[in-house]
């Protein structure tokens, strides 16, 4: 099985059924796989959504999309409309650790593998459910995407200008973080499990955690009442902390505190404005910001970003040039931590968490549509005559419904 993930990880000899389509689900068990978990992919016959979603395509067919986050698993095709493939599932739900699921909620139930019923049969299982918005309350079962839950949850509000009104933020962070909540869900479960021997329903929505982003925007307005405004790219706690001007682009300060503040103006030739009343402490930087940004940028428009960067950071003074996506993946320190995962076939990123006793490997290139159908099929016992008539029936059909 080629595509399987490294032996050598934290997660190694841990069985994960994937029944997730588009990004968070998908994340979440790449970096599982990344950490030595074995993941079997299971798809609907019309495949995972993201195999679509471009151009761009790679070789096979797949977009781009799909290859940033179904490396080193296993892929088969189950139809669990049909209950030929819902014993399929079961025969692998029975050797499995964690499932990942992320259907609207009541689907699973309507199958007959809603979390109580799977748990009753597989008691040590840690079921995951990915949603929107979870399966009960106001909003229960109501899809979910990334974009709607920034724009629901306010995160749109605080971001973009007062010129060109609110915007999404250009990734999908509700998505991406959401992956993470049901990865660190998981791995609080099979905790407690080594405790009690006992699996649970864990669950990750895009609801929750898009509000959880609300920092400090939300413990401002519960304090002060005051709501938050479009932003920019300033901060509502901190000056200055914006995007400025310089003569070749435009640069990112992060200045913290008055000790950096200082420092600042020292790199820029300014030392008068550490020492202008209006300027001495974060607070008073705040109230006077229209004249601090005017005096900064009066100081930076001449100035090339990359060595004033570079001298502000040896200072101690957070600062970098606005890099494009192409500069940010050729950065000397991402060849440096080896940021960038190259296989036959496949190019990525590396997940960002490193354990250094058990440092884990990312898994070879993603999978084709059902590419390990014999192969789990051969796994879980079924012989070559029962194989091949839940092919016929349709139960893990071996090519994507309508496309291939």
């Amino acid at each position: 099985m080629s595509a399987a993930a490294s032996s050598s990880g934290a997660l190694d000899g841990l069985l994960v059924v994937d029944l997730s389509r588009v990004l968070a689900g998908p994340l979440c068990t790449q970096m599982l796989a990344d950490h030595g978990a074995r993941v079997i992919k299971v798809e609907p016959p019309g495949g995972d959504e993201t195999r679509r979603l471009g151009p761009p395509f790679d070789e096979s067919g797949d977009a781009a999309y799909y290859s940033a986050i179904n490396r080193g698993k296993e892929a088969i095709s189950i139809d669990l409309r049909l209950a030929e493939g819902r014993a399929v599932l079961e025969r692998l739900l029975a050797r499995a650790d964690v499932l990942v699921e992320n259907n609207l909620p009541g689907t699973m139930a309507r199958w007959g593998l809603g979390a109580d019923e799977v748990l009753e049969r597989h008691p040590r299982l840690i079921y995951c459910s990915i949603s929107g918005f979870g399966a009960d309350g106001p909003s229960g079962g109501l899809p979910g995407y990334d974009a709607v839950l920034q724009a629901l949850c306010g995160l749109m509000s605080v971001n973009g200008h007062p010129a060109t009104g609110a915007t999404r933020v250009g990734i999908p962070l509700v998505d991406h973080l959401a992956g993470y909540v049901a990865l660190s869900a998981i791995l609080l479960a099979l905790q407690v499990r080594e405790r009690s021997g006992r699996g649970q329903h864990v669950e990750a929505t895009l609801f929750d955690t898009a509000l959880s982003l609300l920092v400090p925007h939300a413990a401002n307005w519960l304090h002060s009442g005051a709501t938050p405004q479009l932003l920019g790219s300033a901060h509502p706690n901190i000056a200055p902390y914006d995007k400025f001007a310089v003569a070749d682009g435009e640069i990112f300060l992060g200045v913290v505190n008055d000790g950096q503040f200082r420092r600042f103006c020292s790199q820029i030739d300014q030392p008068e404005l550490a020492q202008d009343p209006r300027f001495l402490t974060n607070r008073l930087r705040l109230q006077h910001l229209p004249a601090l940004r005017e005096a900064i940028e009066a100081a930076l428009r001449d100035r090339a970003g990359e060595p004033l960067c570079e001298a502000l950071m040896r200072r101690g003074v957070p600062a970098a040039v606005v890099n494009s996506v192409p500069a940010a993946l050729q950065l000397a320190h991402a060849r440096h931590r080896q940021s960038r995962v190259e296989a036959p076939g496949y190019v990525g990123l590396r997940s960002p968490m490193r354990l250094q006793g058990t440092p884990g490997q990312p898994g070879g290139a993603p999978p084709r549509f059902a590419q390990d159908r014999q192969a789990v099929l051969d796994w879980l016992g079924y012989d070559e005559a029962e194989a091949a008539e839940l092919a016929r029936l349709g139960a893990v059909p071996g090519h994507r419904e309508g496309l291939d």
